[in-house]
């Protein structure tokens, strides 16, 4: 039985980064330049943070989030009513054998960043921090002692 070189263990193939990163230039480009005829996707400014293509290029998924992070549904929702467009357009701008499928995600790093940043200045976290390097610091002046 043939085994898939890049399995989901393995990480993204170099292809994947490159093909990945210049999808989301000209994703970015094409909503910046306003090419959908849609007022209402035309007025949420929106980035694309990252896009993800799975192994055979067919599919690519964009993690996308409009300024301010407001109208989150509402960008998705208007990004998927124009996904053929969108996936038309970058094809035109693209070499590659076949466009892939565009799927749209919201981008929830910032949040997870706020989530982490919050976790540490807690004060039972910043407690069990300062204990475990006074503990780290304690166990360097032995181990120094005994060299």
């Amino acid at each position: 039985m043939a085994t898939n070189r890049y399995s989901q263990g393995s990480g993204p193939s170099q292809r994947q980064l490159r093909v990945g990163e210049l999808i989301r230039r000209t994703l970015s480009d094409v909503l910046n330049r306003a090419e959908i005829h849609d007022p209402d996707l035309n007025r949420i400014p929106i980035t694309v943070a990252e896009v993800r293509t799975s192994t055979d290029l067919k599919v690519a998924t964009a993690y996308v989030m409009p300024l301010g992070g407001d109208k989150r549904e509402e960008t998705l929702t208007l990004l998927r009513k124009h996904k053929g467009e969108l996936r038309h357009l970058i094809a035109k701008e693209m070499t590659l054998k076949y466009a892939p499928e565009l799927r749209f995600e919201i981008d929830e790093t910032f949040d997870r960043m706020d989530d982490t940043r919050r976790l540490f200045s807690d004060a039972t976290v910043q407690r069990d921090i300062a204990a475990r390097d006074d503990d780290d610091d304690a166990d360097d002046t032995d181990h120094g002692a005994d060299a």
